[in-house]
């Protein structure tokens, strides 16, 4: 058998050809010296951008004293981290885990057991939406729903009923006997940066309150001010009873999080769930080091202030090539642009002028720079994405695909 001579790494991403060695705020420097505006921020997940000299410290000092030590034991910085987002939230509860496909696992196995624990352990199916995205595990591929990451792994896991997003009226008929809980996202990322309307909300709080339900918000992607706020629920006035975090929550080290309610946590005991790295000392350092400058006055002010340039910027460049971009989308600094090109080009002419961004579903790309990102980056992403616009313009098939 003959060795792959490129790399050992299991081919599950398409890769782009461009390796970074440093980075340092919304900047990211290329293996080869070359400098590049981060508008991906590692997916949603660098919210304070690279190299933040808070959190290199924080890490650096728990270092030096204790990197891991399992959940047999106390973990003081545990408890304290636990407690800041329980006073920052509605939930009583937090348990730690290494991403959000982790926490929306113990979200799942929260809302069935909840059900269980209460005497009705057939109440067990979870109600979700059509352009979700909840993670790659088994459960939350189930829960995505999404054909194109099912293909290939066997049957699904029982025990989801999918709906079109913002139908109110099929989610009242989809809830029956089995019912446990309804799961959304406040702003669909994957899904194209995409929401249902407000009410639609307040409707599921009615719904499940109504049936004895619980609702579940996957706020992976939306949470830790990415929406301008430091949770994407508040924006939208609907509190729910159980909440995933992740992504932000360390500012790039790995951490998920699962939050609940004293209720809705009924029937977690001591072996119901676990994790052997989950609220690790180093995670959690990073993570209470987010919080320490996310909770300072003003920042939140920044985040919204930095999203109403950033649209109106956007709009503006809409106006000016209408065959290459047609919307903006999203709130805080979760911003899509719907384009008309194919998005892959789009995102392509974009790194052309070294701005890096991701793209979603219904052909959106989402520019999602760190929170800390000044007036002067938005100018020079939004000059990047002009220029980008122009090249793609001016491209003879493009023209012809127009």
């Amino acid at each position: 058998m003959t060795k792959s001579a490129t790399s050992h790494l299991l081919p599950v991403f398409a890769r782009v050809d461009l390796a970074f060695e440093r980075g340092e705020g919304a900047w990211l420097t290329t293996t080869n010296g070359e400098r590049y505006l981060d508008f991906t921020s590692g997916v949603a997940v660098n919210a304070l951008g690279h190299a933040h000299p808070y959190l290199v410290a924080a890490l650096q000092q728990q270092a030096t004293k204790l990197w891991h030590m399992s959940n047999l034991f106390k973990s003081p910085d545990g408890e304290r981290l636990a407690s800041r987002l329980c006073e920052q939230s509605f939930a009583d509860f937090v348990f730690f885990a290494n991403s959000g496909a982790e926490a929306m696992e113990c979200a799942i196995k929260l809302t069935r057991k909840h059900h269980a624990a209460k005497g009705h352990p057939e109440r067990y199916r979870i109600i979700t939406f059509e352009g979700a995205f909840h993670g790659r595990t088994l459960a939350t591929l189930a829960a995505t729903g999404s054909p194109k990451y099912l293909e290939g792994f066997g049957p699904p896991v029982e025990g989801f009923d999918q709906v079109a997003l913002g139908d109110l009226d099929a989610v009242k008929k989809t809830i029956g006997e089995n019912t446990a809980g309804i799961l959304i996202e406040p702003l669909q990322g994957e899904g194209g940066v995409r929401a249902a309307p407000q009410p639609f909300f307040k409707a599921l709080r009615q719904l499940c309150d109504d049936n004895g339900l619980l609702l579940v918000f996957d706020e992976v992607q939306t949470g830790m001010g990415r929406t301008g706020e430091l949770f994407a629920h508040r924006r939208l006035g609907v509190t729910p009873d159980v909440m995933s975090l992740a992504k932000a929550l360390g500012g790039g080290f790995p951490i998920g999080a699962c939050l609940a309610t004293a209720d809705a946590a009924a029937g977690m005991t001591p072996g119901s769930h676990g994790s052997t790295f989950g609220g690790n000392p180093l995670a959690v350092a990073a993570a209470n080091a987010v919080l320490d400058v996310m909770l300072k006055p003003g920042f939140f002010d920044h985040v919204q202030t930095m999203s109403l340039l950033l649209k109106q910027k956007l709009a503006a460049v809409i106006d000016r090539y209408p065959g290459v971009v047609s919307e903006v989308r999203g709130e805080g600094l979760l911003i899509g642009v719907k384009a008309v090109v194919p998005s892959g080009d789009l995102v392509a002419a974009l790194r052309a002028q070294r701005l890096l961004t991701v793209g979603a579903g219904d052909n959106v790309v989402r520019f999602l720079p760190p929170l800390i990102v000044t007036e002067a980056e938005i100018e020079q992403g939004v000059t990047s994405l002009e220029q980008a616009c122009a090249a793609l313009a001016a491209d003879p098939k493009q023209r012809a695909a127009q």
